[in-house]
């Protein structure tokens, strides 16, 4: 199996992994009601299914997006060159000519 496939397949998986920790974590701490719900209702298991594939197809994205993105090759340091002169703030005097404003 080519290495990207599996590198996919992997992190789509730990996605999904997540998505149903977040799910379990939702119904258990009963946020927005959910609890009642995915447990109490005649079709709640289709509301518990839903949230795990909607989230599970958002975190599994994030997922592999960061995978992707460690993939990229370190920046080599700079080599040779000058270094910039240091650049020292020198205060300016200005004098006010308009008067300060009366309410």
């Amino acid at each position: 199996m080519p290495k990207l496939i599996r590198l996919y397949i992997v992190n789509v998986a730990i996605g999904f992994a997540v998505a149903l920790a977040f799910v379990v974590g939702l119904v258990a701490l009963d946020v927005a009601q959910l609890r009642h719900l995915v447990l109490e209702t005649e079709m709640g298991w289709l509301a518990g299914l839903m949230m795990v594939m909607f989230n599970g197809v958002v975190f599994a994205g994030v997922q592999f997006a960061i995978a992707v993105m460690r993939m990229a090759e370190k920046p080599e340091a700079p080599t040779g060159g000058r270094r910039a002169p240091r650049v020292r703030p020198v205060p300016v005097r200005v004098e006010v000519t308009a008067a300060p404003r009366r309410k």
